[in-house]
Order: C-alpha cells, then structure tokens, then sequence
C-alpha cells in the first residue's frame, strides 16, 4: 500500500533538516552558521476512513485535508436496535 491520497494527491515527499548555530545578527550576533544539512522526509497524515465509493461503503486511506475539505462522503449512521427493545 503507498502513502498517497487518491483525493489530494498528498504523497512522502524528501526535504532536508538544517541545523544551524550562532546568534542572529539582528539580536547582535555575527551571524548564523549551518554546521550540518541531513536529509529527512515528510509524510501526509494518512487516515483509514470508512467512505460510500460507487455507492458501496469501504475502508479507504486519505489524507486528513481530503477529510477536512468534505471531499469523502461518510456513510450513514446504522439505526439498530436490538428485537427485545422493540418490542417493549
């Protein structure tokens, strides 16, 4: 299974993580230096849903802004009872 939303296209994308030391010249320093650069990764924030596709309801993986935006439809909330309370 991949890490990608079929909605929002939201996939892992590569990116790097800089650390830096020194003080900011504006709080009077010389300057900030980058003393390493590491290669790092972003990952969308995958969800497991439960969603109508093609009228059928199936646990789907998306992306939280697809759930946030409205672009899923949930199912309805089921209304069982149970046949003894029923008939009470």
């Amino acid at each position: 299974m991949s890490r990608k939303c079929p909605f929002t296209g939201k996939r892992t994308i590569t990116g790097n993580k800089i650390k830096r030391r020194g003080k900011a010249k504006k709080h009077g320093g010389v300057g900030k230096k980058v003393t390493g650069i590491t290669k790092r990764k972003f990952k969308p924030n995958i969800q497991k849903v439960r969603a109508v596709v093609d009228g059928k309801v199936q646990r789907i993986r998306v992306s939280a802004k697809a759930i946030k935006m409205g672009l899923i439809e949930k199912p309805q909330k089921r209304d069982y009872k149970p046949e003894e309370e029923e008939q009470k």
